[in-house]
């Protein structure tokens, strides 16, 4: 969507701080021991006392509150019965809805204890999504977003998965532009306009450069062995630096 009041802008405010708290509550709560189901329901909770309906299932019937995927899982993990083991790579994916407006946030950690290599995928990742988010200002190529994502990929020699994307959002929860790749694509002639509201979300991985859907029909993943990382804002383009609707 395009704001085009005041009015949309503090509604997206809103939604965007319920779906960024709700990510940190939940990265908070997280310890070993615990199915993905548990942390989901806590975050479900955390949706439900701020009036908030959970995206995936509104939009797409998805069967949990939230997105976790662990380890080989980069993406739309459904939460279950798996365990959550110390080590474990986790992402988080947060999205809502509150008075028809839609905000979408994700991050990644590793569960204590810590491991050096990929707390290093993380920090590699959440460093590709703050320098995408310096270049996404009215007036430039969307293009430049994938560029940046790419250049930092590359300088921390990890690959990029080139299947998942960020996106439009606002109205709904994906909306035009419905993919902005995470890597360089000298073709795509598209410009970002002021109000405009998109999620960026950098997909970074130690070995893969694509995933598949696994057997229950939601869950992303690459084959066994590989790691992935995410990190996500939704925010609203500007003459300058992007107003981040989901920061806490």
């Amino acid at each position: 969507m395009t704001i085009e009041n005041d009015d949309d802008l503090q509604h997206l405010k809103v939604i965007g701080q319920i779906v960024g708290q709700t990510l940190k509550k939940m990265l908070d709560y997280v310890e070993p021991g615990m199915t993905t189901r548990e942390l989901d329901l806590y975050g479900g909770e955390l949706l439900k006392q701020a009036g908030a309906r959970s995206a995936p299932q509104l939009a797409y019937g998805f069967p949990g509150f939230t997105c976790i995927s662990l380890n080989e899982e980069a993406a739309h993990g459904v939460p279950g019965d798996r365990i959550i083991q110390a080590g474990d790579m986790i992402n988080i994916d947060v999205s809502a809805e509150l008075n028809g407006y839609w905000a979408d946030t994700g991050g990644s950690a590793v569960i204590t204890p810590g491991d050096p290599i990929k707390q290093s995928l993380c920090d590699a990742t959440r460093l590709a999504l703050s320098q995408a988010i310096k270049t996404a200002k009215a007036g430039a190529p969307i293009n430049h977003i994938g560029k940046a994502i790419q250049r930092v990929a590359k300088e921390k020699g990890y690959r990029i998965i080139r299947n998942l994307c960020s996106h439009g959002v606002g109205r709904f929860i994906h909306e035009e532009p419905k993919e902005i790749p995470g890597y360089y694509n000298p073709h795509d002639k598209r410009v970002l306009h002021e109000g405009l509201v998109i999620t960026i979300e950098p997909f970074l991985s130690t070995k893969s450069r694509s995933v598949s859907e696994a057997k229950d029909g939601w869950t992303l993943i690459a084959p066994k062995g590989n790691l992935s990382a995410q990190y996500e804002h939704t925010m609203v383009i500007t003459q300058g630096e992007p107003l981040l609707l989901t920061a806490v």
